[in-house]
């Protein structure tokens, strides 16, 4: 089962009421509807949804499977691609860089040059760019472009002349 499939069997409140009584204990449909307040009759059928679906026993007595909440979203995650081949490298870039964006600067020197070489890589060799440009590209990476830039500069992986940037 997927996240959208069992978001969409837990949308109906009836059922989510039940699951939720079996999940605090409730063994028996008599319980669950006491402890609900839902009539005999819809209990009846949350459950037979339900343990259809998987989420619910009712053998020997109700029981919940709360483990189809992990199976679903493990199902659902993707590969992670690497952002470099070497794993301790990755694990680094892995700490600070989310969804394409640098989220913070590391306070290692070790670790910040790791983020500072990967991200020079956005920049062709052998190219001339203007500081207009350079900013730009910064800011895809982090809102602070002029202190990310000048980390760069100071590792010296960009190299400034007359406004005038080039990768190093």
């Amino acid at each position: 089962m997927n996240t959208d499939q069992l978001c969409g069997l837990l949308a109906e409140p009836s059922r989510l009421r039940t699951y939720s009584a079996v999940v605090l204990g409730a063994t028996t449909p008599d319980q669950v509807a006491g402890s609900t307040g839902l009539p005999n009759a819809t209990v009846g059928k949350a459950l037979q949804k339900l343990i259809k679906a998987g989420l619910i026993t009712a053998s020997p007595a109700l029981a919940a499977d709360e483990s189809v909440f992990k199976e679903a979203v493990r199902g659902q995650q993707t590969e992670r691609t690497p952002l470099d081949p070497d794993p301790e490298r990755d694990a680094v870039l892995k700490a600070f860089i989310r969804d394409g964006r640098l989220t913070h600067f590391p306070t290692y020197p070790e670790k910040l040059r790791i983020v500072l070489e990967y991200l020079a890589k956005t920049f062709e060799p052998d190219r001339d760019y203007p500081e207009t440009e350079v900013n730009t590209l910064l800011n895809q990476w982090h809102p602070d472009h002029a202190a990310l830039r000048r980390e760069l500069i100071e590792a010296r992986l960009l190299v400034r002349t007359n406004s005038i940037y080039r990768r190093a």
